[in-house]
């Protein structure tokens, strides 16, 4: 059985998803994991021919700072790992650019405030 704060992490990649979704991008892969870490969503962004490696945070409110804030360099490296192996692994996309980009949901999932970071760190 999933934790709350597992499915709350659901319901903010899905509300991410959609986002890009109804912007132009194109689902490639959901929750790549490896022994690299994870990477939430890869998407391919056709206007621009580039692979897209998401990460998305969600906090309930910024008292500590926003979303976004929450993926330091740490974490941006751990990224970087990830989308290096993912294309290793899938040799038809090594030819496409890639892009880091970061989706922050905020606040209460009903009503949240989406905030879509492209290009948020260059590997």
């Amino acid at each position: 059985m999933f934790s709350f704060k597992r499915q709350t992490g659901n319901q903010a990649e899905n509300l991410a998803l959609a986002h890009l979704q109804e912007n132009g991008l194109q689902l490639i892969e959901q929750n790549y994991l490896t022994k690299c870490g994870e990477i939430d969503i890869i998407m391919l962004d056709k206007s621009e021919q580039t692979l897209v490696f998401v990460e998305v945070r969600y906090r309930q409110n910024n008292q500590f700072g926003s979303a976004t804030d929450t993926v330091d360099q740490h974490k941006q490296n751990k990224l970087i790992r990830t989308a290096q192996y993912y294309l290793q692994q899938h040799s038809g996309y090594q030819e496409f650019i890639c892009r880091f980009d970061v989706v922050g949901v905020e606040s209460d999932l009903k009503y949240p405030t989406i905030n879509w970071i492209k290009n948020a760190f260059e590997a």
